[in-house]
C-alpha cells in the first residue's frame, strides 16, 4: 500500500514555509495526541503519521530528497535525528507549546509573579505628568542569603536527579517527555542548609517602596511597566515585573475623551438672548469666552490647544464647552412683574421660531391623524 503524501498528512502546500508546517502539526499534535486521545488506536496512528511528516518536512535535506524522489528518497532515515536534531528536539520544539510551554519556563531559574498596582490620579496629574511613591506589598529578596535560600557560609548543591538541569526525561513509547524534577522542583540546585529568615525560599514578604514617574498625558487604563519590581523569585530567580495601571479621578469640571476635555458652561437666558462675554476655566488658568446674542442652549464652543497633548503623540487637543441656558428660579415680585411685561411685547412667531414651528409640526401631525 503506498504511503499518503506528508504535504496532505499535514493539511499544507508544497511551498508551505517551516512556520506553516510547524503551525499545522501543532494543530494535529493538539488533536491526536495520545494523551488527549486515551488509547484510541486510530488517532494515536494519524499522531504517528503527522509526526513522521512534520520530521521530514522540517528538515531541509530530507524535504529535498522527499521533494524529488518521494518516500523512496527518505525511508528509514526519519527517526534517525537529522539536521534538524531528531525526534527529541521536535518534541521539545512542539511540545513545550502545546502544553503551555511548562518545560521551557521551568528550566533553570524560577522566575518571580508580575505585580499589578492599581493608582489613582487626578485629572491635573495625568495631563502634566508626576513623581509618585508608591508602596508595594509583594516577595522581595531575602538580605540575610541574598536570595540564594542557603544559609550563611554554605551554599545550594547541584540537583543529583536532574544534574541542575531542573528538567528530567522519560521515555514513553516511541517518544520522550520532559518533566519538572520532583526532587529540586525545578529550580536545579537542593539547599542542604536553608536560611533561616526565609526558609530557605530566598525570599520574604515585605512592602517595596517605588518611586514612579508618569509620563504627561496618561489616560485611564495607561499601564507603565516596571521591569524586575514585580514579586522576586524563588532561590535567586528572575523578578517578576511590576505593571502600574492608572485610573484618573473624576474631575469636578472637566470630562476628558482622548486627546479632548469637555465642560459644561451654564448661562442665564438673558446672556443666552443678548450675548456677552465670561470667564470659563482650562487647566492653564481662565480664558474668555464670547457667548453671541441667540444663543440656544446645547451650543458647543471650542477653545484650541486647551486640551490634552495625549502620550503617543499626538497634537493637543481642545477644549469643548457645552453651555447650558439656565431658567432662572426663586424670582421675587418685581422680577415677576418684568417677565410678565416682557411677555406682553413678545411674539412667539418672531421671538420664538423653533417653538413655532415645532407646534406647527404637532398641528400638522394631528390633522393627519384620523380618529
Amino acid at each position: 500500500m503506498s504511503k499518503q503524501d506528508y504535504y496532505e498528512v499535514l493539511g499544507v502546500s508544497r511551498g508551505a514555509d517551516q512556520a506553516e508546517i510547524k503551525k499545522a502539526y501543532r494543530r494535529l499534535a493538539m488533536k491526536y495526541h495520545p494523551d488527549r486521545t486515551k488509547g484510541n488506536k486510530d488517532d494515536e496512528e494519524k499522531f504517528k503519521k503527522a509526526t513522521e511528516a512534520y520530521e521530514i518536512l522540517m528538515d531541509n535535506q530530507k524535504r529535498q530528497a522527499y521533494d524529488q524522489f518521494g518516500h523512496a528518497g527518505v525511508d528509514g532515515s526519519h527517526g534517525m535525528g537529522g539536521g534538524q536534531g531528531g525526534f527529541g528536539d521536535i518534541f521539545n520544539d512542539i511540545f513545550a507549546d502545546i502544553f503551555g510551554g511548562a518545560q521551557g519556563r521551568s528550566r533553570g531559574q524560577p522566575r518571580g509573579a508580575d505585580l499589578r498596582y492599581a493608582l489613582e490620579m487626578s485629572l491635573e496629574e495625568a495631563v502634566r505628568g508626576a513623581n509618585v511613591t508608591i508602596q508595594v506589598p509583594t516577595w522581595v529578596s531575602c538580605q540575610s542569603c541574598h536570595g540564594s535560600g542557603a544559609n550563611k557560609g554554605s551554599k545550594p548543591a547541584t540537583c543529583h536527579s536532574c544534574h541542575g538541569h531542573g528538567q528530567i526525561r522519560m521515555q514513553q513509547g516511541f517518544f520522550s517527555l520532559q518533566q519538572t524534577c520532583p526532587t529540586c522542583r525545578g529550580s536545579g540546585q537542593i539547599i542542604s542548609d536553608p536560611c533561616r529568615p526565609c526558609r530557605g525560599q530566598g525570599r520574604v514578604q515585605d512592602e517595596k517602596k517605588l518611586q514612579v514617574k508618569i509620563p504627561a498625558g496618561v489616560d485611564e487604563g495607561d499601564r507603565i511597566r516596571l521591569t524586575g519590581e514585580g514579586e522576586a523569585a524563588p532561590q535567586g530567580g528572575i523578578a517578576g515585573d511590576l505593571y502600574v495601571e492608572v485610573h484618573v479621578k473624576e474631575h469636578a469640571i472637566f470630562q476628558r475623551d482622548g486627546e479632548n476635555l469637555y465642560c459644561e458652561v451654564p448661562i442665564s437666558f438673558i446672556t443666552a438672548a443678548l450675548g456677552g462675554d465670561l470667564e470659563v476655566p482650562t487647566l492653564d488658568g481662565r480664558v474668555k469666552l464670547h457667548i453671541p446674542s441667540e444663543t440656544q442652549t446645547g451650543k458647543v464652543f471650542k477653545i484650541s490647544g486647551k486640551g490634552v497633548r495625549p502620550i503617543r503623540g499626538r497634537s493637543q487637543g481642545d477644549l469643548l464647552c457645552r453651555v447650558v441656558v439656565e431658567t432662572p428660579v426663586d424670582l421675587n415680585k418685581k422680577q415677576k412683574e418684568l417677565l410678565r411685561e416682557f411677555e406682553t411685547h413678545y411674539e412667539a412667531g418672531k421671538n420664538s421660531p423653533r417653538v413655532n414651528k415645532w407646534f406647527g409640526k404637532v398641528k400638522d401631525f394631528f390633522d393627519k391623524m384620523k380618529f
